[in-house]
């Protein structure tokens, strides 16, 4: 047996709208009351009056929906005019149709409200795994702060989503001698915690650090931080100079501090990690310092937003944040 073919369009005038279908404009609304009023009056004068205009046009703009379907809505050889049977199956349609139309306003009003009310979030990696629950937790303490919706990401894509408007608050680790790309004339912000960037490294027989910073000892692995990262930024503009002193050089690059963590914990090398991130390994002995307090560094947890008006839910948690302690 050989392939179907499409179905043919019903006999009769219904061919020259199938065949000009293809070529006509996208449909209007309009057509629809256009038609709603044809199908109540049967007359095409009355219909064309009631639409507040000439019948020509009117005739036309009936004619433009047939053409747009590909069918014949109206059995002209009668008088009135009366529906075809496709004619009385659109008419259901166009009903609906319409109503959809009519309540898409209120609708969107709703969906406008229910987002305004929701506070959306950029977070960096880290601080969404160790800051963040507790933070807001803490924040609750008195009452809810809402619906929330959270983006975690690397720090450049952080501050593109702050850029594009699509976030109201960054939530990031933050060292006033590495600035970001966030306008300080566009863009404010507030201290909610603070942390360390600690140089690591698994412990080694002794308990001591497998690898062990020194400006003048022998070169260590490090596990770097790639371009997109903030914590990254951080380390490159404040350590980069030292670390090229001591000779050491990178032998893994990722994205995240939690895979630094890891490799850190196998063994593989040196990871500046922020302290909050790795506390009960520090605790365990999982990971030891591996080098002085000079080699730390210390950071701002801060919060940004943008000095444009924000909904009121925003504003709210503003505020509130404004007025906890930090």
């Amino acid at each position: 047996m050989g392939l179907s073919s499409a179905p043919r369009p019903p006999a009769s005038n219904a061919g020259f709208f199938w065949f000009h279908a293809r070529k006509a404009p996208l449909m209007n609304l309009t057509w629809l009351e256009d038609f709603l009023a044809l199908a109540s009056t049967g007359n095409f004068s009355r219909a064309a009056s009631d639409r507040h205009m000439t019948q020509p046009a009117f005739s036309r703009r009936v004619r433009a929906l047939e053409e747009w379907l590909g069918v014949a809505l109206f059995d002209r050889s009668s008088h009135p005019v009366r529906l075809t049977e496709t004619g009385q199956w659109f008419q259901t349609v166009a009903q609906d149709l319409l109503a959809r139309v009519a309540r898409v306003p209120d609708e969107a009003r709703a969906v406008a409200d229910a987002s305004s009310a929701t506070l959306r979030f950029a977070s960096t990696h880290a601080l969404s795994f160790s800051f963040l629950p507790a933070w807001l937790r803490g924040l609750e303490s008195g009452s809810p702060v809402g619906a929330i919706q959270l983006v975690s990401d690397v720090m450049q894509q952080c501050e593109a989503l702050m850029l594009q408007g699509r976030v109201q608050f960054l939530l990031c680790h933050w060292h006033d001698q590495v600035p970001g790309r966030l306008d300080p004339a566009s863009y404010r912000s507030l201290r909610v915690g603070g942390d360390t960037l600690v140089p690591v490294s698994a412990p080694g027989k002794t308990g001591k650090a497998r690898y062990l910073l020194s400006s003048g000892g022998k070169p260590v692995p490090i596990l770097a931080y790639s371009n997109e990262s903030g914590l990254g930024r951080i380390v490159r503009t404040l350590r980069s100079g030292a670390i090229h002193k001591a000779g050491s050089e990178p032998v893994f690059t990722a994205h995240l501090a939690s895979v630094l963590k890891t490799m850190a914990l196998d063994g593989r090398g040196v990871a500046w990690l922020p302290q909050s991130l790795i506390a009960d390994e520090l605790a365990g002995g999982r990971l030891v310092a591996a080098g002085g307090p000079e080699w730390a560094i210390e950071l701002d947890i801060r919060l940004f937003r943008s000095d444009a008006a924000a909904p009121p839910a925003a504003e709210n948690f503003w505020r509130r944040v404004a007025a906890s302690p930090h």
